[in-house]
């Protein structure tokens, strides 16, 4: 069969082929621990639910405007005036298939062939792909060993003419790394000064812990919506553990927004009204679950790290926010691919290799689920590696002894 080179170039999805993976073991009644997907285990706000429910009951389920209906775009500028202290209009707005697809049809809009892209590590393992399906080249910079956030010099050093644009996630996936206002304020002046567009993955910027928060690249620039460098791309699918849902959007210039919609008119034509109606209700709702998913993380999060800290080999960095934590498991075996899969066979745990976000020898371990499953799951992977731990351990029902350290 032959298909097209850069087609055939794209690599597949590590986390939707380990969903793939750890769903068949359990189609089989093997006791799988997934601590590989970004997925909480809350339910959908009440409010989100009656909106669907709400539009469903009129079962006029029809095709909407191609940059999103009226109502949500709306309820978009004020969250956007709210939490980033910027007047933005309904033009500047585009309502996606999820995050993901807002941030392919932006790289579609923005990007020439054979443009670079600036990607810091370590970084969401789309970021390179999208790049490259658009005919780009990621460039990658990757922070001093040991370190989660990069130096602006190397930025800087990272930068060439052919430079089109930067994407900063923060808080970071995998990491769950915040990167400091003033690195923050140094990549926005330094895009503003160069015309290099700033990509912002706000996608957990309020899924964060211990009293922090995450400076908004708005706040560092004095230029208005149209003429900013400044993009801000987020949704609904981290914020309210919604990820089913795949509502997503784009704040940007209008003449950018504009070409957006083109892109999205070819393809996809328009996204779900059920779905949007269900993100306004989200966003128009009562915004308490927001407070209690990040509480949820945050707990999650603590029990985590008091598990990992148990370990002799491992180096952790406490995540500031999102998701996931990014430890080094160096100690024992460099290869994370080997060692994912190690962990899958023997003591199925569910991980991520860190070389899929371009920081080989660590692993992404997601806490958005249960207790039970944090402690169990690195419990087993303690048993897996550490020599120091218990010989047998029971997965399941079945007693296994460890018979290769």
């Amino acid at each position: 069969m032959s298909v097209s080179k850069l087609a055939s170039s794209i690599a597949e999805s590590p986390t939707l082929k380990l969903n793939e993976e750890a769903a068949k073991l359990r189609e089989k009644g093997e006791a799988v621990i997934h601590l590989g997907a970004g997925e909480p285990k809350n339910k959908a706000p009440i409010s989100a639910i009656l909106g669907a429910a709400a539009r469903l009951n009129t079962g006029d389920i029809k095709y909407t405007p191609t940059d999103g209906i009226s109502s949500l775009k709306k309820a978009v500028v004020r969250y956007t005036e709210e939490n980033y202290d910027r007047i933005v209009g309904t033009d500047n707005v585009i309502i996606s298939q999820g995050a993901k697809q807002a941030l392919f049809n932006l790289l579609y809009t923005l990007v020439n062939p054979q443009d670079e892209v600036i990607v810091l590590a370590p970084y969401w393992v789309s970021y390179p792909e999208m790049i490259k399906m658009v005919y780009g080249i990621p460039v990658i910079v990757t922070p001093d060993d040991g370190k989660f956030l990069p130096a602006m010099k190397d930025i800087e050093e990272a930068v060439s003419s052919y430079t089109r644009a930067i994407i900063v996630n923060s808080p970071n996936n995998p990491s769950g790394a915040i990167y400091p206002p003033e690195l923050i304020q140094q990549i926005v002046e330094f895009c503003e000064k160069k015309g290099i567009y700033l990509i912002m993955d706000d996608i957990y910027h309020k899924l964060v812990f211990d009293g922090k928060s995450c400076a908004s690249a708005y706040k560092f620039t004095k230029k208005d919506i149209e003429s900013t460098k400044v993009i801000v791309i987020n949704g609904i699918s981290k914020l309210y553990g919604m990820t089913g849902f795949r509502i997503g959007w784009v704040i940007a210039p209008k003449q950018i927004v504009e070409v957006m919609t083109n892109v999205q008119a070819q393809t996809s034509s328009c996204t779900s009204v059920l779905l949007q109606a269900a993100a306004e209700g989200a966003l128009t709702g009562l915004q308490s679950a927001i407070e209690t998913l990040r509480l949820t993380l945050e707990n999650n999060r603590n029990v985590m790290m008091q598990q990992l800290r148990a370990f002799n080999g491992i180096k952790i960095i406490p995540p500031d926010g999102t998701y996931y934590c990014f430890p080094d498991f160096r100690a024992y075996n460099k290869n994370s691919v080997e060692l994912s899969k190690f962990l899958l066979k023997k003591a199925l745990v569910v991980t991520v290799p860190g070389k899929e976000f371009g920081m080989e020898g660590h692993l992404r371990l997601s806490y958005a689920t249960t207790v039970k499953d944090v402690t169990q799951g690195v419990e087993r992977i303690k048993w897996a590696l550490d020599p120091t731990s218990p010989n047998e351990i029971y997965i399941g029902e079945r007693k296994l002894v460890r018979d290769w350290l």
